[in-house]
């Protein structure tokens, strides 16, 4: 199975006050973090919603300001029309995220973890049931999630969401 990461980073990080992608821990952002353990798991990488040096970046699709499930969409356009068979999406905010999550999240149908479904492994057939669900107004991932029967999948270890700098590790 041929697989596109996706780093879902279009929002507005109202919570964090800052760019939380650019957020460090150890001294790395915490996109790069996301990046390299996403990378490792597919055969190829894109930043949706943002333009971020040294990566290949798509704008969210329809258009901006539709939460992760414009940045969703966009990826899984971009995966059909370049020959991938699934999307392995993430938020920028996530560093704990396991160098086995596709083999987790099950790699023949679509599924999400449990408690956050930004991180999901979606099939590109998808796509326009996406595109049809932004257009009658669907906002939601979870409500996607349901719409195309994903299933929710607890992971190892727990993921670790960055949302406020109070939820950065000590450094």
């Amino acid at each position: 199975m041929k697989l596109l990461g996706a780093i879902l980073a279009g929002g507005q990080a109202r919570r964090f006050g800052s760019d939380k992608a650019h957020a460090r821990i150890g001294g790395e952002r915490l996109i790069d973090i996301v990046a390299r353990t996403l990378g490792a798991q597919c055969d190829g990488l894109v930043v949706c919603g943002r333009d971020e040096t040294g990566f290949e970046c798509i704008p969210d699709s329809p258009n901006p300001g539709l939460g992760p499930l414009g940045g969703l969409s966009a990826a899984l356009q971009h995966a059909e029309q370049a020959g991938f068979d699934a999307v392995l999406s993430c938020g920028c905010d996530v560093p704990n995220l396991p160098s086995d999550l596709a083999l987790q999240l099950g790699r023949k149908a679509a599924a999400f973890v449990d408690t956050q479904p930004v991180i999901g492994l979606w099939p590109v057939g998808l796509a326009p049931i996406c595109r049809t669900f932004l257009g009658d107004g669907g906002r939601a991932l979870y409500a996607f999630a349901e719409r195309v029967g994903a299933v929710g999948v607890q992971v190892e270890p727990g993921l670790r969401n960055i949302n406020r700098p109070g939820d950065l590790p000590d450094q």
